[in-house]
């Protein structure tokens, strides 16, 4: 993306542009693994072109400017270095001082304040990861402003410490491994758990990953999520009165299937059978793209999905309706929702010469249901977070 854009902007807001410094977090995406992370199992993300960009330049005081292209209304957040605890009124600046506190509480020396202008360009309300974006583009300018040695694991581990202590939201470390960690035309196949990472390529050829939004705000999703969990965890306490686990990603399907009568709930089982199914699907899917097997990888997009809407109940019309017309149209070789679920996306694999004829026919089909239109964008995979 061409940034003068953004450093026009920066000149009217601040009245300078000297030494201007330019910085940039991606978004993510998940592309196979939902509901795996906190069930000890892996996910398999990967960082996308959209993200958040950062524009920075240091000051000779202790004095924090910030202000956001997305959020103009706001105006400047002024704040000082010295006063950095989490203020209601502050808004989405919050993300970013958050970050600048536990860089600090960490011990990295950060003497001097700075003004910085963000910029975001992912879609609002789609569940690819805004927040932990904005966490690590300020760790990214941190380390460049102050020449910092960071840990690159450390500085993700400290952005989801800032989302679960600073801003108050369980959530786990897989969006900033992702954005931090990420690698242009790779997925990241993580175990959240150990932080054991591997690497695999995305070789689309002649495909592309879609990105639908439902356009339907995620109102359910956390406490869903909240019951999902309980509901999982329920079932890994059945299962251990015989097994010597401590989570649901340790077992085999063969084992899951020979000992799953000890789920006394019916649900809570079919949860279970989700988080255990998905984990092996998300393993068998970096095979299958090590081996550049694009249609064994696309069907393993379906069966995820049909296992968060059967097994899981995740999904909802929007994202069954995105998932089951997508599977419809020719030149797919597969589509899931991805993210939490509730709204939020789905995403799919199609062919680059039937892109415009499968965006016509998905936003036909799905405002006639739906009643209003979904949203397209087109995903390369790129690098982490980084200087530009």
């Amino acid at each position: 993306m061409d940034t003068q854009f953004l450093v026009d902007a920066f000149k009217d807001v601040f009245q300078s542009d000297d030494k201007i410094r330019q910085f940039f977090a991606p978004g993510r995406i998940n592309l196979i693994g939902e509901h795996t992370d906190y069930n000890g199992g892996y996910v398999f993300p990967a960082s996308i072109s959209f993200g958040t960009y950062a524009l920075a330049r240091k000051r000779d005081d202790r004095q924090i400017r910030l202000f956001s292209k997305n959020f103009e209304d706001f105006g400047v957040v002024s704040l000082s270095l010295d006063s950095l605890s989490y203020d209601g009124e502050h808004d989405w600046a919050n993300y970013p001082k958050g970050m600048i506190q536990a860089m600090i509480n960490e011990g990295f020396e950060i003497e001097h304040g700075f003004d910085v202008l963000f910029y975001g360009n992912i879609p609002n309300g789609a569940g690819l990861s805004s927040s932990a974006s904005i966490e690590l583009a300020t760790g990214v300018l941190l380390e460049g402003l102050f020449d910092l040695e960071i840990d690159r694991i450390r500085m993700v581990q400290l952005g989801q410490h800032v989302e679960n202590e600073y801003i108050g939201v369980n959530s786990g470390i897989m969006d900033q491994f992702a954005i931090g960690m990420g690698k242009k035309d790779h997925a990241i196949l993580l175990d959240c758990d150990t932080l054991d990472y591997h690497y695999a390529p995305i070789q689309l050829g002649d495909y592309i990953i879609m990105i639908m939004n439902t356009n339907k705000r995620r109102e359910l999703a956390d406490s869903k999520y909240n019951e999902r969990r309980s509901q999982c965890e329920r079932a890994l306490v059945d299962l251990q009165t015989q097994l010597d686990i401590s989570s649901l990603g340790e077992l085999t399907i063969p084992l899951f299937e020979e000992y799953q009568g000890l789920i006394k709930s019916d649900e809570d089982r079919k949860r279970a059978k989700h988080a255990v199914y998905e984990n092996q699907r998300t393993k068998d899917a970096r095979k299958k793209l090590e081996a550049n097997d694009l249609v064994g990888f696309g069907d393993l997009l379906n069966q995820s999905h049909l296992s968060l809407q059967h097994d899981y109940e995740v999904t909802g019309i929007e994202l069954d309706t995105l998932a089951e017309e997508s599977w419809k149209q020719e030149g797919v070789l597969g589509a899931r929702m991805t993210g939490a679920g509730f709204g939020g996306c789905a995403i799919a694999l199609v062919e680059k010469a039937k892109v415009d004829g499968f965006k016509e026919q998905i936003e036909k089909t799905y405002t006639e249901k739906i009643g209003y239109a979904p949203s397209f964008y087109e995903a390369t995979i790129g690098d982490g977070a980084k200087e530009l």
